[in-house]
Parts: structure tokens; C-alpha cells; sequence
């Protein structure tokens, strides 16, 4: 695989590609040649049927038409009713985002507008759906992104190379080694250590928030040293998973994490609420901000079933696995297929109000490393009917008597379940309606739900695709945004609900309900997490 781009370039155009990079396992073409860029007559997927691997063909940073006058075309070709928000250039690599509301009215029919925008611009255009909800975290990452868009680039590069250009450790014998770092026999810091003959990989790398004595992976293991680690995957964003990653960066890791998009972005606001909460109660957090930055900027997104190589002999692809957003079981194809090994991490069969459930057929595969928190013979949940149930006559009862419903929630994912699920009691009138509280983070992941809509489940998807069905803007719900406004809902408002953070009352907002509301036989407390 070393002369991959030689293959590649032989059978082009003489002085058709300017330049030739990796972006990880992709490959990347850059030409000044105009026409070619338009057309080039097939050669493009003759050499991806050659070397069955992606490639892609971008215009020369040079020959593209100005970003203002690029974005003037832009706004002009799109129709009005497309609702064109933001374009965002990534110049460096001749892309333009173009975030809108209606997507498909921004591509045309056949794709006719982004090419109408490629061939008068020279960039490459991708469309976006415009959040439902802004996320001001969401544009942060871009914006992080894009200003680090030059060493992007260049990581990107290096990531290719360390996968495409051969062995740099011996290979005399085919093995595959896992070692449990911290998660075996316990709940919490989640971190499986991976190695072969070439590879050294972390499976998630996360902490454990209720154990002050052992919270952190074994990172002192003998076998671990940072600097020989090739890449970390992270399944999902609970801390327990991810919650130990920008550590790594704080002591020098450079390389890559894979995950999915929505992982990336609730992965960088719980690690952001981590510090800040180890803040407020007077501890030095374990890793800064600037830590969580530069574990954005090495961070490669994929999609679900996207095949991608991370070393010489490991292939990874991520598979739903219907825990929360983005959530990902992982399969590894090792050494060439000799070894097909799949890590659960949480999963959920079943469908929810949300997800769709997990993934549970493979191409192949040898080895099955499950998440068994719950897999306990009296781990058994009465039916989801029967649950909702109780739920809504729990609410019923606590509005008709005037009280206030409190219900601790996991701002990610489980926070969002509740949400559909009231939302549906309230416009349908099975419950009263009154108003829904929000508090702690829930605000903030919901507004990522609703910028990946493609991670949920159809019928969540549908509504979010129409503004005035979109179950999360439901005016029931009503965002608590500081202390005063907390105590206003404890003190001064009537019946309600509030769905508050942290969902195992070992923190945050709804400890602080909690010990106002306790005393009330009107009130209600259901435990959801």
C-alpha cells in the first residue's frame, strides 16, 4: 500500500492533479485544471475500482472563485424557500458548507444546483439541514474546526500515511490481545486496551464520576504507552466512555479518535460541563478546555456502516447500537479479516421513542465483547407499555393535586426520551397541559438532537424534518437558565413538571429540586434513569 497515490496518478492525465493527500483513510486529488475537475470522463471511479479505496477529486485551493463572490453565487442559485443560512468555506480543502432548512430544495433536482454552484464557484459544495434548535456548542466545533483547518489538513495526511505507507512494528506471528483497563467487573471508565503485532488501540476511555477512589482507566498498565497509541474509538458520549480522552491529549497524544458525528459534539459539551461542575465545587479539574480543544481537532467523524482503515491491519465499522445518539457498536477487521472482533459497549435492542434498536447482524465475526450492566438474570423491565403507563398516571395524579412532578434525567438521551414521550401526553391532551421545566444541559444536547435527526428513528425524523410537528419545540417546554429562574419555578410557579440533570441524583440541578420539593406529599418524584 506504500505507492498507493503512484498506482493512483499512472493512470491519470499527465499535470491533471496538482497535489495528492490523504483526509485518514480517503484519498485526496486536488487539480488546476478546470475541465478536468468538471469532467473527468470516468478516472476518477476507474481508479476507486483499481485500488478499492475512496477517492475524491477537488478543485486547487488556488483556482477557487473568491469566498464572497463564491458565496454571492451561492445565494443566488438556491432558491429563497430553501432558507440558506450559514456558508461556511473550509478553504484549505476547497469545500463550502451551506446549511439550510430544506435541504432537498438546496441540492435540485438531480443534484442540479451543486452543480450549477461547482462549476461557477470551483468549490465543492455539501448541504447541511439547519438546526431546529441552534447550538452554539455545534458552532464552536466548526469554528475550532475551520481555524485549525491548515493542521487538519496536515493530521489528516499523517493519519493516511501511518495506515497506508507499512508495518513499522515486526510482524513474525498473528495475534490479537485485549486488555480490560478499567469497566470489567464494574459500572464506569469504560477503557478495553487493543493490541497486535502493529496496532495499539483504545476501546472508549472514560471515568467514573461516583468513585473517588478509583475513578480513572489503568493507564499505568505495563503494556499501555501513550506514545506508541495508534487511535482511541469511542462507542458513545456517556462519561463513562469518553470522559478520560482529552486527558490523553494532556499528556501528549496526537493521534486520531473515531466516532460519529453527534458522539464528537455531546462528547466535547459533557467533558466541558465535567471541568465546570470539578470547578464549582472547588476541585482542580483533571484536564482543561484547551485539552477538550485539541481533542475536537483530532477527532475523525464516520458514519454508521462506513468501512474505514485506522492502521495497516485493523479496519473499523461503526454499527447503531441504540443507546443514545449516535451511539456506536464497533466491528474490527483484523489482520486482513483473520479476525473479525465486535465491542458492544451499551446497546439497546429494542425500539424506542428515538433510536431505532442496535444492529445485530454481521458479515462475520469470531469474537463478542457484550455490555452486561444490565445482563443480570433479575434485570428484567416490566413491558415499555406498562412503564409509560405508570409514568403518565404518576403525572396525572401529581397535577391534579396541584403538585409538581420531578424527574431526574441523563441530559443525553434520556433527557430526550422523556421529552417525545411528554410531549406526546401534552398535545394530545392525555395528561393536562402545563408547563414542562428544562434544567442543567438538557438544552444544549436536545439542540444536537435536532442538528443530526438522521441518527433517529423515522418517526422522530419525520416530525423534526417539519418545524411546527418538531416534538422538542413544543412550547410546553420552557428552558430554566439561571438560579433566580430556578428558584422562581420552585417558589412561585404552580403545577408543572421539571426534567432536570444530573438523572441519578448525585448532582446538579435536580439534587437542588430535590431538597426543595422532598417535603410536599403533593409532590412527585419518578426516577427515569
Amino acid at each position: 500500500m506504500a505507492d498507493i497515490i503512484k498506482e493512483i496518478l499512472k493512470d491519470l492525465p499527465e499535470n491533471s492533479i496538482s497535489e495528492a493527500a490523504f483526509e485518514a483513510a480517503n484519498i485526496v486529488l486536488y487539480t488546476k485544471d478546470k475541465e478536468f475537475f468538471l469532467n473527468n470522463n470516468g478516472l476518477i471511479k476507474k481508479a476507486v475500482d483499481n485500488v478499492k479505496k475512496r477517492i475524491e477529486l477537488r478543485p486547487d485551493p488556488s483556482i477557487n472563485l473568491e469566498q464572497e463572490k463564491a458565496e454571492k453565487v451561492i445565494r443566488e442559485t438556491i432558491p429563497a424557500e430553501a432558507g440558506i443560512d450559514q456558508v461556511i468555506f473550509d478553504p484549505q480543502r476547497s469545500i463550502v458548507i451551506i446549511e439550510a432548512e430544506k435541504p432537498g430544495l438546496a441540492i435540485g433536482k438531480q443534484g442540479s444546483f451543486l452543480h450549477e454552484i461547482r462549476e461557477k464557484t470551483l468549490w465543492v459544495p455539501f448541504i447541511r439541514r439547519k438546526p431546529a434548535i441552534r447550538s452554539k456548542l455545534i458552532e464552536n466545533i466548526r469554528g475550532v474546526l475551520f481555524q485549525n483547518s491548515d493542521y487538519r489538513r496536515k493530521f489528516l495526511d499523517k493519519c493516511g500515511h501511518r495506515i497506508y505507507d507499512g508495518w513499522i512494528r515486526e510482524k513474525k506471528h498473528e495475534w490479537v490481545r485485549v486488555t480490560y483497563l478499567g469497566s470489567g467487573r464494574q459500572v464506569g471508565r469504560s477503557c478495553l486496551f487493543l493490541q497486535t503485532p502493529e496496532s495499539r488501540i483504545l476501546l472508549d476511555c472514560g471515568v467514573n464520576v461516583a468513585d473517588d477512589n478509583d475513578p480513572y482507566p489503568l493507564l499505568e498498565a505495563p503494556e499501555f504507552n501513550i506514545e506508541q497509541l495508534d487511535a482511541v474509538i469511542v462507542s458513545h458520549a456517556h462519561l463513562d466512555h469518553c470522559g478520560f480522552v482529552p486527558y490523553l491529549f494532556k499528556f501528549g497524544y496526537k493521534g486520531p479518535v473515531y466516532c460519529t458525528e453527534p458522539t464528537r459534539d455531546i462528547m466535547a459539551l459533557l467533558n466541558l460541563d465535567y471541568v465546570k461542575i470539578a470547578r464549582g465545587e472547588g476541585k482542580d479539574p483533571i484536564f482543561t478546555q484547551d485539552d477538550i480543544k485539541e481533542m475536537v481537532k483530532h477527532t475523525i467523524t464516520l458514519d454508521f456502516d462506513e468501512v474505514t482503515d485506522i492502521t495497516p491491519d485493523v479496519r473499523i465499522t461503526l454499527y447503531n447500537s441504540g443507546h443514545t445518539l449516535g451511539s456506536a457498536m464497533v466491528h474490527l477487521h483484523i489482520g486482513n479479516g483473520l479476525h473479525n472482533l465486535l465491542y458492544t459497549a451499551d446497546f439497546k435492542y429494542a425500539r424506542t421513542r428515538l433510536l431505532d434498536p442496535a444492529i445485530s447482524i454481521f458479515p462475520r465475526l469470531e469474537t463478542v465483547m457484550i455490555e452486561s450492566t444490565y445482563g443480570g438474570k433479575d434485570c428484567v423491565m416490566a413491558p415499555r407499555f406498562e412503564q409509560e403507563e405508570q409514568f403518565k398516571k404518576i403525572l396525572t395524579d401529581t397535577i391534579n393535586r396541584n403538585g409538581k412532578v420531578l424527574v431526574p434525567v441523563l441530559g443525553t438521551g434520556r433527557a430526550q426520551e422523556i421529552m417525545v414521550l411528554v410531549e406526546e401526553y401534552w398535545r394530545t391532551g392525555q395528561i393536562p397541559q402545563m408547563p414542562v421545566f428544562v434544567d442543567g444541559m438538557v438544552w444544549d444536547v436536545t439542540a444536537i438532537h435536532t442538528a443530526y435527526p438522521e441518527f433517529m428513528n423515522a418517526n422522530v425524523r419525520k416530525l423534526i424534518f417539519h418545524k411546527d410537528q418538531n416534538p422538542f419545540l413544543n412550547p410546553c417546554f420552557k428552558e430554566v437558565g439561571s438560579q433566580k429562574e430556578r428558584m422562581q419555578v420552585i417558589e412561585e410557579t404552580g403545577s408543572c413538571i421539571i426534567l432536570a440533570t444530573s438523572g441519578m441524583l448525585v448532582g446538579g440541578p435536580s439534587v437542588e429540586y430535590f431538597r426543595h420539593l422532598a417535603d410536599n406529599p403533593k409532590n412527585a418524584l419518578v426516577i427515569v434513569s
